[in-house]
């Protein structure tokens, strides 16, 4: 399992560039944009990770990606090669997201085409980026989050990489509820979660299954289902204090998510 680490966001919130190098160490600058305010720090730092986070430090911006206490949120069209896939709210101020058809993401040659999903949230939601060395790696294709609600996200993981006749997978053919919460649910949680699952529920909609964890600590709800050769995880997470304000709206979000 790959550990957490630094997500450099998109060039126009935060940029680095390197200058006279010197032995074993370059100049590195650091600039960090904030509407019309903008810092810029200088010296001699070493490349690599060590310097990314020293930036990110610069730039008020934690190794996990968040902005302060919040999740570091990234508006409409920030993300580079980023297809906005949110409705406009409905009536009662919920959005839909569908995933773009045209969002890059594969897994590689040979894959065939990511088949979409959607789930409602709550205006005031966003996408946020996503770190390839985040708990799920690669195969998480998706981030949104709301600094005071909560936050969530798709893995999207292959199914030969635990089956090799799982092409046309559904989630009955990968196990059983209680053998997909132990599989896979570590790779959510980052954790063992025996003995963390607190409730357990089966739905069906249009002819395909959906399992729906609840798990304590930490608090999250955790939606999987499967389809072609890929099973797909929806996990909803919030800190205590968000759990306890918005428990409602966030099992809403859990059970809204849908592969169209």
């Amino acid at each position: 399992m790959s550990s957490l680490a630094l997500f450099l966001p998109s060039s126009s919130l935060f940029r680095t560039k390197q200058a006279h190098p010197a032995k074993g160490r370059a100049a590195a600058v650091v600039r960090c944009s904030s509407g019309s305010h903008e810092q810029e720090r200088e010296g001699a730092t070493l490349l690599g990770r060590r310097d990314a986070l020293a930036s990110a430090a610069a730039c008020g911006v934690s190794a996990l990606g968040f902005a302060g206490d919040g999740l570091a949120v990234v508006g409409q069209g920030l993300l580079a090669g980023r297809i906005p896939g949110l409705s406009d709210p409905d009536e009662n101020g919920w959005r839909t997201y569908r995933r773009p058809d045209e969002k890059s993401g594969g897994h590689g040659v040979g894959w065939s085409p990511i088949i979409p999903y959607s789930f409602k949230v709550p205006d005031g939601w966003e996408e946020a980026p996503v770190s390839i060395a985040d708990l799920g790696g690669t195969e998480i294709d998706l981030r949104f989050g709301n600094p005071k609600e909560g936050r969530l996200s798709v893995i999207v993981a292959p199914t030969r990489r635990f089956a090799d006749d799982l092409d046309d997978a559904t989630i009955e053919k990968i196990g059983s509820p209680e053998k997909v919460i132990s599989a896979f649910g570590p790779e959510v949680i980052g954790e063992n979660v025996e003995g963390k699952v607190l409730a357990t529920a089966t739905a069906e909609y249009s002819g395909r299954t959906y399992y729906q964890f609840e798990l304590e600590p930490p608090h999250i709800f955790i939606t999987a289902t499967a389809a072609g050769n890929r099973l797909y995880l929806f996990s909803v997470t919030a800190n205590g204090l968000q759990w306890k304000r918005h428990y409602k709206d966030l099992k809403q979000i859990a059970e809204s998510f849908r592969v169209v």
